[in-house]
């Protein structure tokens, strides 16, 4: 399949996602281990993929939504953003609200 058909699918069979450095319990950098915490508090369950582990995904994802970071969190198919702003919304909130929406119709 190609990367980039993989990704899509990925973000539309998931209510919510983020594409990470490492696992949420292993990650392998900061940014992506604040906004795992971020959903992890949210207390609804979540995808992840380990982009170091996939080098498909890893070089594909940034082209997918014009997003050249790591971490990327989408929520129903969005992307939301990256760390600092997973990070203001869930400061505010919001995060917890789009995400116990996103998986609890699901």
């Amino acid at each position: 399949m190609d990367p980039l058909e993989r990704i899509k699918d990925l973000v539309e069979k998931n209510p919510v996602i983020i594409f990470m450095k490492g696992t949420p319990q292993f990650p392998m950098c900061g940014f992506s281990s604040r906004t795992a915490a971020a959903l992890q508090d949210c207390g609804a369950p979540f995808a992840h993929v380990n982009v170091l582990a996939d080098q498909e995904v890893y070089e594909n994802l940034p082209k997918f939504a014009d997003w050249p970071t790591f971490p990327q969190v989408y929520i129903n198919g969005e992307l939301i953003g990256g760390c600092d702003i997973t990070l203001e919304m869930h400061a505010s909130g919001d995060l917890k609200k789009m995400v116990t929406e996103a998986t609890a119709s699901r």
